[in-house]
């Protein structure tokens, strides 16, 4: 937080700086609103050279939004978290609202550099051995859930798929105690993409990681059978496992005799899986086994404020504990990316990261927009106002941690440690690469408000201010807000991680309580997807 103090004693009609603002930096020129400023409130501070200063709000300023604490001349910087979120469009006097009519990007931004003799560090590992209870299996990866996975090589599949896990009701699964379902998972495209193009490789990859998912027991393909995307391919060109108990690990409508005998070749198949599924049962496993996904969703003022930096720091914990975190989300964290490369373990990482970032520099332009067109209207909506400050606050779910490698979409995850992955930023896009790279487990927060989850991998919302997560109790795991009442940091990324041992054990997210999760499976198709 800011280094400037408050005014000892406040004249009258004057209200001290921290009770209605939060100054995130020294070199701040705005703070963000804790609740609605009105005009007739005076903000009142002692700065760090002991100068009193003396802000009367100017206009209606909303909840997470800017408020000017200085003048700010047209053309000059503005700085929040001690970075520049873009340029003055126009004079902005102090206790004026600083948003879209008068905050831009400026002509520049950083440049990823990798500067530094030595790599950044981390604290040392626990010394206290830490465990959850996960689905241990043959070659050694470990689950946090237990699914059959119905997957459609191609949308023309895609009824089949749902009908044969629809059959698989819990009344019918309740002889299976350690199969925690049996899931469809099921694409849009798979057909006249062109064989071994982008999109079509993405798609191959991404279906490959979920079959061989560790949190999933079995997998069944459905085909129609003249699609481009074949299964008999897909299971011989990525070494897919055979089905267990001698079951069919795909089904062919085309070859089956269409609709209605597919569905009935297919709960056969998984009939046959469901007894060595649930002969698999949770054990004590180490910390390392966890891999989160790291995300944000409808992002707000407050999200790089609370929710982001709590997630960063249980990023941290869980890397300290041998586990593995991945960031995600290319297009946000444009002009934060210098942050990123800054804590490479080495110059080849921090160039693999910016190459993502000009990639879709191009990409954009060749789709006629601009990687900068973000934030959404609810982001802005909710107090963010350009790219540079949305990038800011999403970078911070990172944590300090070293960057040990930047992989592409769906990309199986190299080791441990945080890694940055090349996504869109719209979520279920995201999180579905992140989960097919092993991500066992997503952590996402929100501002505005979502709905998201996601199977097989369960997802823990963490909601950036206490109005949201009293609004959303259903959808809302973690109240991140408390912190502006005075909770630190540090004690919600403490329960947030104690939170995220329970999931993986086996405790149901507020998501997986509704059953959301099998429609938020979505393969990146490359075109205007940012």
């Amino acid at each position: 937080m800011s280094e400037t103090r408050d005014h000892p004693v406040a004249a009258s009609g004057e209200t001290a700086l921290h009770e209605l603002v939060v100054h995130l930096h020294p070199l701040d020129n705005v703070g963000i609103a804790k609740s609605l400023l009105q005009p007739g409130t005076t903000l009142a501070w002692e700065s760090a050279e002991s100068r009193l200063i003396h802000v009367p709000v100017r206009e209606p300023i909303p909840p997470a939004h800017k408020i000017a604490l200085r003048e700010i001349p047209m053309g000059q910087t503005v700085l929040r978290y001690g970075q520049v979120i873009g340029i003055a469009l126009q004079d902005i006097g102090p206790g004026e609202h600083v948003h879209t009519h008068n905050l831009g990007l400026g002509p520049s931004r950083q440049t990823p550099s990798y500067a530094r003799e030595s790599p950044p560090a981390i604290s040392p590992a626990k010394k206290e051995a830490r465990t959850f209870l996960g689905y241990r299996r043959a070659d050694g990866r470990v689950g946090t859930r237990n699914y059959v996975v119905v997957m459609s090589t191609v949308n023309c599949s895609a009824h089949v798929c749902q009908q044969i896990a629809r059959h698989f009701t819990l009344d019918r699964l309740s002889g299976y105690p350690n199969v925690d379902g049996v899931i469809a998972l099921c694409v849009q495209g798979g057909c006249t993409a062109q064989s071994g193009g982008e999109t079509h490789n993405i798609l191959r990859r991404t279906l490959a990681g979920m079959a061989h998912h560790p949190n999933v027991g079995a997998y069944l393909l459905v085909g129609l059978g003249c699609e481009t995307n074949q299964a008999t391919a897909l299971i011989q060109d990525f070494g897919l496992d055979a089905a267990p108990g001698g079951a069919p690990a795909m089904i062919v409508i085309q070859e089956a005799g269409g609709t209605g005998p597919a569905i009935e070749a297919g709960i056969a198949a998984v009939g046959q899986m469901l007894p060595y599924v649930n002969e698999v049962k949770r054990t004590p496993q180490p910390l390392a086994h966890l891999t989160l996904a790291l995300q944000c969703g409808g992002s707000d003022g407050w999200s790089g404020v609370t929710a982001n930096p709590i997630v960063g720091l249980v990023s941290n914990e869980l890397v300290r504990y041998g586990g593995t975190t991945i960031l995600a989300e290319t297009p946000e964290i444009f002009g934060a990316e210098h942050l990123l490369a800054q804590r490479a373990v080495q110059p080849e990482v921090a160039r693999r990261l910016d190459e993502q970032v000009r990639w879709w520099e191009a990409h954009t332009r060749r789709l006629g927009t601009k990687i900068d067109s973000n934030p959404s209207p609810g982001n802005k909506a909710g107090g963010l106002t350009t790219i540079y400050e949305k990038a800011l606050g999403a970078v911070a779910k990172s944590g300090s941690a070293p960057l040990m490698a930047v992989i592409d979409y769906a990309e199986s995850i190299p080791g441990n440690g945080l890694v940055f992955m090349n996504t869109p930023g719209f979520d279920p896009v995201s999180v579905t690469g992140q989960v097919a790279g092993g991500c066992n487990l997503v952590l996402f927060t929100t501002g505005r408000g979502s709905t998201f989850g996601f199977k097989p991998a369960p997802c823990i919302k963490v909601a950036s201010n206490t109005a949201l997560a009293q609004k959303m109790p259903g959808d809302i795991d973690l109240d991140a807000g408390r912190v502006l009442s005075g909770a630190s940091l540090e004690q919600l990324a403490g329960e947030l991680f104690e939170l995220v041992i329970a999931v993986a054990s086996g405790q149901s997210s507020k998501s997986e309580a509704q059953g959301i999760g099998e429609a938020e499976f979505n393969p990146w198709h490359l075109g205007d997807t940012l």
